[in-house]
């Protein structure tokens, strides 16, 4: 199914700053804005103003950066936090107010027909102060779909620019978050936002499924922090996308990714997965001999993603004992070494041989081969 034009709100200074090892400065706030928006996303979503002093300080000051993104916030359903984050600069505010059973007992106590009185009271002062407004039913997914269909038509009506679908636990699957997506769909007019976490590890399918199902805004955030087990990764996102078709994300700086993704780890004290999308350090690299000899003779044999798109390349691993022939010969090609592929076939069972006997490194492996060289001068003279 074709996916029509989208947005990303990136959410690394709101959702991001939920990770239990964000504790951004104002400083860092800044460089994390500017290379978002380096990169190209369409919209920044920064924390709620009304969390605490610091943070109403830094959303005005992200607010006026001058950044070609557009800078947004986000809020309780609660007029007295509208009013505070209108007043910040920010160009649109996303109101959000749980919707499902156990949020309504155990959090906020109000019924649908309220949650809807009360969200027109708030999208109506947002709108009259001239700012974009979302307004989102929390823990979409383990609501009653008829009362958030009743919510969404009703802010739909009132004129909201978005409506939000928010998997605030993780607990969809891509063919119920495309359900729901296509069913908001045909419901509403305005536009749709989804929100996925990852408790389940379906966030990215998730996303995608959104979007095949005609959502248009999806948030993320760098290397998908957030709460408990985070959201959507941006890098995640990306790749899932480039995979199904390149040019749907030919409008974003893609080699800035890894800037992005360790300036981040940094901030937070995290490493990289070694399996991250795009970033990791193995993601782009090779050990299975038929694996090797497939990448060298073309790479797309088994790459979906072109390194070089991501500013990152790719790596043959050749000191181990799945080695091919193949791999050591382009080795050999590199050493600038002239050897026979008669000879270089005898070096590669060796190198397989001492690979069962104990670890070895590329040295190991460039120390047979140079020596190769040397027993053939010595066997000519």
């Amino acid at each position: 199914m074709a996916i029509g034009t989208f947005h990303i709100i990136e959410s690394t200074l709101r959702e991001g700053e939920q990770f239990v090892g964000a504790n951004f400065t104002t400083e860092q706030k800044v460089r994390i804005a500017e290379a978002l928006d380096d990169f190209g996303v369409e919209l920044i979503e920064v924390t709620s103003p009304a969390a605490s002093p610091q943070s109403l300080a830094d959303c005005r000051t992200i607010a006026h950066l001058g950044l070609k993104a557009g800078v947004i916030t986000h809020t309780r359903c609660s007029l007295e936090d509208a009013k505070l984050a209108a007043d910040t600069g920010v160009e649109g505010i996303d109101v959000v107010m749980g919707t499902s059973s156990v949020l309504r007992q155990f959090s906020h106590g109000k019924d649908i027909a309220t949650i809807i009185r009360m969200a027109r009271d708030v999208v109506h002062y947002i709108q009259d102060r001239g700012l974009r407004v979302r307004f989102s039913t929390e823990d979409s997914f383990r609501s009653e779909r008829e009362d958030i269909l009743a919510v969404y038509e009703a802010m739909d009506a009132e004129g909201v620019n978005r409506v939000g679908v928010a998997d605030t636990v993780g607990v969809a699957t891509p063919f119920q978050v495309h359900s729901l997506v296509s069913e908001i769909r045909q419901r509403v007019s305005c536009d749709i936002e989804f929100h996925g976490h990852n408790d389940t590890g379906c966030a990215i399918a998730n996303c995608y499924a959104a979007l095949e199902a005609g959502a248009t805004h999806v948030d993320t955030s760098i290397l998908g922090i957030g709460e408990r087990n985070g959201i959507t990764p941006l890098g995640g996102l990306i790749a899932r996308l480039y995979a199904f078709d390149r040019t749907l994300v030919e409008k974003y700086r893609l080699h800035l990714l890894s800037e992005l993704d360790h300036m981040v780890a940094d901030m937070v004290g995290v490493d990289i997965p070694f399996n991250n999308y795009i970033t990791g350090i193995t993601a782009f690299t090779h050990k299975a001999g038929i694996h090797a000899k497939a990448v060298l003779n073309n790479p797309e044999t088994y790459e979906i993603l072109d390194p070089r798109d991501f500013g990152m390349t790719r790596y043959i691993s050749i000191a181990h004992r799945l080695t091919g022939w193949n791999a050591i010969k382009a080795r050999a090609e590199q050493l600038a070494l002239d050897i026979s592929d008669e000879d270089l076939r005898a070096a590669t069972a060796e190198i397989k041989v001492l690979a069962d006997q104990r670890p070895l490194s590329l040295d190991d492996v460039d120390s047979i081969l140079q020596n190769w060289i040397l027993d053939h001068i010595d066997r000519e003279e």
